[in-house]
C-alpha cells in the first residue's frame, strides 16, 4: 500500500473533509492487518440507513418535550397534581427544561465527543437508558417536583448523550447534500410532533397521565434500541486509534468572535428562540379556552408539527445552494411568521378552523429556521465536521437560553401562576377575535411573540445588507 492512501486512511478516520466525488464507492483499505471500509458520502445503503436511524432519534427526543403541552394540560386539571405546592408555575416548566437542557448542553458536550470521538456510540446507549428510567420513575409519582427532575433534568440528560453522538456523525456522511439531510434529520422534531401529541391524547383519555408516561418509556425504549447499530460513523474510530483526537475548533471559535456574521447568526438564532417555543406550550391550553375537545387541543401541535416537517425539508434542500438563498429564507420567513403571529393567532384564532390554519401556517414559516444552519455555516466552518459540530452547539446553545428564559416570560404575560387552576372560569363568552380569548390572557403572549420574529427579521435584513455592502466594496477595490 502507497504511503498516500495510508495518509487517506487516517484523514478519514479522524474526520477530515472529503468531497463525494472523491468516494465514489465502498473502498478497503488495509491498516494495521485488518480491511476497514470507507463507505460512500451523499449516499448509499450505510449512509441513507444511518440519516433515518437519527431521524427518529430525533423524532422521539425532541418530540416528547415538544409534545409536553398536552401533557400540561392533563396535568393541570388533574387534582392528584395541581395540589403540589406550586404545581401551576412548576408544570409548566417541565417541558422547557427538558428541551432546554438538551439544547444548552451542547458546547459543553461536543469538545468531548469531538475529542474521544471512540465513545460515542457507549454514551447513546446510556442516554437511552437514561431516558427510559427517568420517565419510568416518573409515571410512579406524582410529586411535581420529582416529576420536574424526572422528565425535565434526568430525561434531558439522557436524551442529550443520545442525540449529539448522532448528530455529529451527520457531518460524516453527507457533505455536499449536508443541507438536505439537515432537513431530513430536524424534520423528525416535526414528524415525532404530528405522531405523539395524538396518541398521548389517547393514552391520556384511557389510561391517565402516570401509565401514558410509563407506556412511553417502555415504547421508546423498545422502538430505538434496534435502531443504535446503525448511528456510526463512516470510518470506526476505534480501528485505527485509541488515543483522543486533539481538535483545532478553540482557535476557530476565537476566529469567529471577530466575525460580524457570526454575531448575527447568533443574535438572530437567540431572539427567534425566544419566541419559538411559546406557542408549542400554550397552543393545547389556547385550544381549551375555546372550549374544544381534547382531541382538538392535541390536535394544534399536530397541525404546527406537519407544517414544520414541509418546511425543515423544503429549507434544508434550498440552504445547500447558497448564503443568498439562506438570507432571502430567513429575512422572508421570519416576518412572515410575525405577520401571522398577529393577524392568525390574534384576530382569526377563534374558532377550530382558524386556530388550525394559524397552527399549520406557524410550522410552515417558523419551524424550519435550524433547517438553514448549516448553509449559514458554510462560510465559517469550511465543511469540516469537527467544527459543523462546534458551531451546531452553539447555535442549539443560544436556542436553548430562549427556549428556558421564554417560559417564565410566557407565564408571567399570561398570568397563569396565579389561576390556571380555574380557567375555565376564565373564559367569558365567545370572542370575536384572538386577543381576547380568555378574557384577553394571551394578548400580552401574542405581541410578544410576534416582536420577537420581527425582531430577528430585523438582524438578519442588517446581516444581509452587510454582506451584500461587503461584496460590492471588495469588487470595487478589485476595479
Amino acid at each position: 500500500m502507497s504511503a498516500s492512501v495510508y495518509n487517506e486512511s487516517i484523514e478519514l478516520a479522524t474526520h477530515s473533509r472529503l468531497n463525494a466525488s472523491e468516494a465514489p464507492n465502498d473502498t478497503r483499505i488495509a491498516a494495521n492487518s485488518a480491511q476497514l471500509v470507507v463507505h460512500p458520502v451523499d449516499g448509499g445503503f450505510h449512509a441513507w440507513a444511518f440519516l433515518f436511524a437519527a431521524f427518529l432519534i430525533e423524532a422521539i427526543v425532541w418530540g416528547f418535550p415538544d409534545a409536553f403541552g398536552v401533557f400540561l394540560d392533563a396535568y393541570l386539571t388533574d387534582p392528584a397534581y395541581t395540589s403540589s405546592p406550586h404545581a401551576s408555575s412548576l408544570l409548566p416548566l417541565i417541558g422547557p427544561i427538558a428541551s432546554g437542557i438538551v439544547y444548552c448542553i451542547a458546547p459543553f458536550l461536543s469538545p468531548f465527543i469531538n475529542r474521544y470521538p471512540n465513545h460515542r456510540r457507549t454514551a447513546m446507549y446510556i442516554g437511552l437508558l437514561l431516558c427510559w428510567a427517568s420517565l419510568f420513575a416518573a409515571s410512579y409519582t406524582t410529586d411535581v417536583v420529582i416529576l420536574v427532575a424526572l422528565q425535565g433534568v434526568v430525561y434531558a440528560l439522557g436524551a442529550s448523550l443520545l442525540y449529539f453522538p448522532s448528530l455529529s456523525y451527520l457531518a460524516e456522511w453527507f457533505i455536499n447534500l449536508r443541507g438536505f439531510a439537515n432537513g431530513v434529520l430536524f424534520a423528525g422534531t416535526g414528524v415525532g410532533g404530528i405522531a405523539l401529541p395524538l396518541s398521548i391524547s389517547r393514552l391520556l383519555n384511557t389510561y391517565g397521565p402516570n401509565v401514558t408516561v410509563r407506556i412511553l418509556s417502555v415504547g421508546l425504549f423498545v422502538l430505538l434500541l434496534p435502531l443504535l447499530p446503525f448511528v456510526k460513523g463512516r470510518m470506526p474510530v476505534g480501528q485505527t486509534t485509541t488515543q483522543p483526537i486533539s481538535r483545532g475548533s478553540a482557535d476557530s471559535v476565537k476566529t469567529w468572535m471577530g466575525s460580524s456574521f457570526f454575531w448575527v447568526l447568533l443574535t438572530a438564532n437567540t431572539i427567534q428562540g425566544f419566541a419559538y417555543f411559546v406557542p408549542i406550550l400554550w397552543l393545547p391550553t389556547f385550544a381549551s379556552t375555546l372550549e374544544l375537545s381534547s382531541t382538538n387541543s392535541s390536535a394544534t401541535l399536530a397541525m404546527f408539527h406537519t407544517g414544520s416537517v414541509i418546511s425543515r425539508l423544503t429549507m434544508g434542500y434550498f440552504s445547500d445552494s447558497s448564503l443568498k438563498h439562506c438570507f432571502i429564507l430567513g429575512l422572508g420567513t421570519l416576518l412572515a411568521t410575525s405577520v401571522a403571529i398577529f393577524v392568525l393567532w390574534g384576530v382569526f384564532s377563534t374558532n377550530v378552523a382558524g386556530l388550525f390554519s394559524f397552527c399549520i401556517v406557524y410550522g410552515m414559516l417558523a419551524g424550519g429556521w435550524p433547517s438553514l444552519w448549516s448553509g449559514f455555516g458554510k462560510g465559517l466552518t469550511s465543511n469540516d465536521p469537527t467544527l459543523s459540530m462546534t458551531l451546531f452547539g452553539i447555535l442549539l446553545f443560544s436556542r436553548g437560553i430562549g427556549n428556558i428564559a421564554s417560559t417564565p416570560i410566557s407565564v408571567a404575560l399570561t398570568g397563569i401562576s396565579s389561576s390556571y387552576s380555574s380557567i375555565s372560569g376564565a373564559y367569558l363568552g365567545h370572542p370575536d377575535v384572538g386577543f381576547k380569548v380568555a378574557g384577553g390572557r394571551f394578548a400580552s403572549t401574542i405581541m410578544y411573540v410576534g416582536t420577537c420574529f420581527a425582531g430577528a427579521g430585523m438582524i438578519v435584513l442588517f446581516g444581509w445588507g452587510r454582506d451584500v455592502y461587503k461584496q460590492r466594496s471588495r469588487i470595487s477595490g478589485g476595479e
